[in-house]
């Protein structure tokens, strides 16, 4: 069967590597070309951009970034079973791609790749919200990327992108949305991938504002969503009563009813509410 690049079908790749996938490793591979390199495009003109693929497996998504004309991949995979086939990638795109055997949460990507760049990845599931909170809470804003085109389980894409007043309003949204805008872009099916998943996919695309969307404190944002949601059935008076001796006047000030729940606060709320907790 012919195939874009060249290369064997993939189903064709993972039998000649014995690429089984590994529950451990969170690993599902995603087979269609045609997926993978709408993937690719989901993340906008590539060409003069250098790209962060973390998680690559056999390679299905780096050679959709690679067709789709990435100037340079960085492929970053943790499974020494993967890297033969993905060296085989890169000999038939010189100077192109760059693989590093590495476990993605000790690796820092930013000081090997040349700018402006964007984050494209079929996450591993273990590892995907710890990675996706890394990325957006950096000493430093703006960070290193200028977008990020990623798969999740659904139930986490749809924590990315939630608005108050909906089950999975929560932290994750809160970050997300403070520094980036954040909307799911594609819906994957668990027959997409092998071994099928028990649950659908989604990629979610977060493009980085230049600066937060409203003026707070990293920290005290971080404590105070932290308090709320960690009781989110609780009024706010009372989960965050350990925060400050006179809360519900903090609240009031910021027009946030005491008796109000996390999951009815805006973002635009808990950042007023962290800039008045900092002059309290």
């Amino acid at each position: 069967m012919a195939t874009l690049d060249g290369l064997p079908p993939l189903r064709e790749i993972i039998q000649a590597h014995d690429l089984v996938a590994k529950k451990a490793l969170g690993q599902n591979f995603l087979l269609d070309m045609n997926l993978t390199a709408k993937i690719a495009r989901m993340a906008g003109d590539l060409t003069a951009c250098d790209v962060l693929e973390v998680g690559p497996g056999p390679g299905g998504l780096t050679r959709g970034l690679l067709v789709e004309g990435a100037r340079r991949v960085l492929a970053i995979e943790k499974d020494p079973r993967c890297i033969a086939a993905l060296d085989e990638i890169a000999a038939v795109y010189p100077n192109r791609l760059t693989v590093l055997n590495a476990d993605a949460l000790t690796v820092d990507a930013g000081a090997l790749l040349t700018p402006p760049i964007r984050v494209i990845a079929n996450l591993p599931y273990n590892v995907g919200t710890e990675l996706l909170i890394r990325w957006l809470s950096p000493a430093i804003w703006p960070p290193f990327w200028q977008s990020l085109t990623l798969m999740f389980q659904k139930e986490v894409a749809e924590r990315i992108v939630a608005r108050p007043k909906t089950d999975h309003y929560g932290r994750l949204a809160l970050l997300a949305q403070w520094r980036c805008d954040a909307k799911i872009v594609m819906h994957l099916p668990p027959e997409a991938f092998t071994p099928a998943p028990k649950v659908h996919s989604a990629v979610v695309h977060l493009t980085r504002l230049d600066a937060p969307r409203y003026e707070a404190d990293f920290g005290i944002l971080q404590r105070i969503t932290a308090m709320a949601f960690n009781q989110r059935r609780k009024m706010l008076r009372s989960s965050l009563k350990g925060l400050h001796p006179n809360i519900e006047s903090l609240l009031m000030g910021c027009e946030i009813p005491p008796t109000a729940r996390a999951e009815e606060i805006s973002l635009e709320q808990f950042c007023a509410l962290s800039r008045a907790f900092s002059l309290a």
